[in-house]
């Protein structure tokens, strides 16, 4: 990467906040377009930096789809630290500074025609919302859609909306469990891997994808391959600890890979070699 290229990647471009949702206590989905009339292309689970001014810098993942209306995409934001809680003070017509998208987004020239299981908790379903609405946008040209959704309580569930719609799509199947719930609550309750004993899969027609809390890999990565999925055929969203986007902070680093770049979507075979990843 040349010096010039690097420092024009380091330039915010001036863009807007042309709609806000609140999606739980914790977390707004913003609507964002460039103000310079420009499209946004990406890939799912890219992510890009947002800023303030006079305020600071943070990675957010890209929640919408790479194809949406009126050259807008969306950010779905957890309110947890000096700029993501100046976001959520913003206000439609505030404008803020993005920089990405950075990283290698999910392999989609390696799932089509390939039955999809994705595998989200928390706040992984912001990420990986990109990947399930791509799928339900060119839904002939992919196999089943098998979704795992987890959070910790039924209020802390982000996009409900549309999660009520998808389990109303008989080319969906879905499950949702959380791990603390009234008895009103009428899906699985526990850990997200409780919800395998529901599905049955092809190993050999199917791409998993799994994005959540880094605790949860470990184990989900187990149940896959349980169910005699071949390791490179797991894709894992290692997002964490982004800085500068372009590799040179190190902070992102783990055992030599740039995850900003090379990453954050690592398949399970490479991702097991690295040392301090799982």
């Amino acid at each position: 990467m040349g010096e010039e290229t690097q420092k024009s990647n380091l330039v915010p471009m001036a863009a807007t906040i042309v709609g806000i949702r609140q999606m739980t206590d914790k977390e707004k989905l913003f609507t964002v377009r460039l103000d310079n009339g420009n499209g946004f292309k990406h890939r799912p689970c890219q992510f890009v930096l947002i800023s303030m001014f006079g305020i600071g810098e943070a990675p957010i993942s890209i929640s919408s789809p790479p194809v949406n209306s009126g050259n807008t995409f969306e950010l779905c934001i957890r309110s947890i630290g000096n700029l993501t809680g100046a976001i959520h003070r913003s206000s439609v017509n505030d404008r803020i500074g993005i920089r990405g998208p950075y990283g290698n987004g999910f392999p989609l020239e390696k799932i089509e025609g390939k039955d999809i299981l994705i595998i989200a908790g928390g706040l992984g379903l912001a990420p990986i919302r990109s990947l399930i609405k791509h799928v339900l946008n060119e839904r002939g040209r992919y196999g089943r859609l098998i979704l795992l959704i987890g959070a910790k309580r039924p209020e802390d569930i982000l996009f409900k909306e549309e999660i009520a719609m998808w389990e109303e799509d008989h080319s969906i199947e879905m499950h949702v469990s959380v791990d603390i719930a009234a008895p009103s609550w009428k899906n699985h309750v526990g850990v997200i891997t409780g919800l395998f004993k529901y599905i049955t899969i092809d190993p050999l027609n199917t791409i998993a994808a799994v994005v959540g809390p880094p605790v949860m890999y470990r184990f989900v990565v187990k149940e896959l391959l349980a169910k005699k999925m071949f390791e490179g055929n797991i894709f894992l969203d290692m997002e964490r600890r982004m800085r500068c986007g372009i590799g040179k902070c190190g902070h992102c680093q783990i055992n030599g890979i740039y995850l900003c770049q090379n990453g954050p979507v690592l398949s399970y075979l490479e991702a097991r070699k690295l040392q301090e990843a799982l």
